[in-house]
């Protein structure tokens, strides 16, 4: 069985960061949300997979490399532009062939993993096995009908309601898919539709079937869900401090610091993680925060946040909180008459002032 991993999109919803990030690289507990979907498939047992790239491909290329880390061999399939996940699947047969395989896509959070699910589909060798969840706007997602244990129906984003299950970003399926995404044509979107596909299958009367998840799942595609996953996972750490903290310092709860990183004359409460070399000076890191690498935070207090390499936060009179910072971004408050906010912004920023 092989993997494959889709890795393709624009992340419009996290821009302006992913104007010049991949959006399945953004960290969550300061681990690219990529590297979760390989770890899951390789404990699995799988060994083969391949991540469809885009526009993104050099920044994904550079950071999985050839997936030996995780003990596996990633392949790349280059994907012209997003044209839906059946297209993914169809210019993935030459890398495929005729195995069974599991698709699952690149910004998509599942706490179980999915070992028990390919071991399902492995024994008992349905067409297609999708994984389902409860969810409050099925408007968002593609939506699935059961009857008596069976999928009878899909919908992609239904404007009429038909249900609550929504399709997880996790497939699987046999070698019939291919016969599909060849049948489908494309949706007014102009893409072609796993749902489409999907729903193929079952109108040629091969069984698809279902499984409703327990525990939680992320689709990390905005930055609200961004940050409950961040807080899901940071809840999971255990307390670890391999970096320095002075003795007027106080670390307390699950609190994990890296090597290198100095916390001096500050409060750092979990769930937390401090990455590599930052430095926390007089500065209070609240719950629910991963700080990455190289960040420098004086004279501040943020929680619930999460903060890329190489940025700092500096001298804020007020709290930051629920936020995402790029890489090497500087906030601070410039002790300047007459006193004026200045603001240098990309397209779709948004800034939040409390008087």
């Amino acid at each position: 069985m092989k993997g494959l991993i889709l890795s393709g999109g624009k992340g419009t919803r996290l821009r302006p960061l992913t104007y010049t990030s991949a959006k399945q690289l953004v960290p969550v507990a300061n681990k690219p949300v990529l590297f979760y979907g390989i770890e899951a498939i390789a404990e699995a047992g799988i060994t083969e997979i391949g991540i469809v790239v885009g526009d993104t491909q050099a920044e994904i290329r550079a950071a999985v490399g050839d997936g030996s880390r995780w003990g596996v061999r990633v392949s790349y399939i280059e994907q012209d532009a997003p044209r839906g996940l059946a297209h993914a699947v169809k210019i993935s047969r030459p890398f495929i062939g005729d195995e069974p395989f599991v698709m699952y896509l690149g910004d998509n959070l599942l706490n179980r993993g999915i070992t028990r699910f390919v071991e399902e589909f492995e024994r008992e060798r349905p067409a297609a096995q999708i994984l389902l969840a409860h969810v409050p706007d099925p408007q968002m997602f593609g939506v699935a009908q059961l009857s008596e244990g069976r999928v009878v129906r899909l919908v992609e984003k239904p404007k009429e309601p038909i249900g609550d299950l929504a399709l997880v970003g996790v497939y699987m399926f046999g070698p019939e898919v291919f016969t599909s995404v060849d049948r489908i044509s494309p949706s007014f979107r102009n893409e072609l539709e796993i749902t489409d596909a999907i729903q193929d299958l079952i109108d040629r009367g091969l069984t698809v079937r279902p499984h409703i998840v327990s525990g939680w799942w992320k689709d990390t595609g905005k930055l609200e869900d961004m940050l409950e996953a961040n807080r899901l996972i940071l809840e999971t750490f255990e307390r670890r401090i391999d970096g320095t903290v002075d003795a007027e310092s106080r670390v307390e709860g699950k609190v994990v610091i890296e090597a290198g990183a100095v916390i001096e004359r500050s409060i750092v409460r979990g769930p937390a993680v401090i990455g590599r070399n930052a430095k926390i000076v007089q500065a209070y890191v609240g719950p629910f925060t991963s700080i990455m690498n190289d960040v420098d935070i004086r004279d501040s207090e943020i929680e619930h946040s999460i903060v890329l390499e190489g940025s700092s936060v500096h001298d804020l009179a007020s709290r930051v909180a629920d936020s995402l910072i790029g890489r090497n971004v500087r906030i601070y408050r410039a002790p300047v008459k007459p006193s004026a906010h200045r603001f240098m912004l990309g397209d779709n920023s948004e800034v939040g002032i409390r008087w």
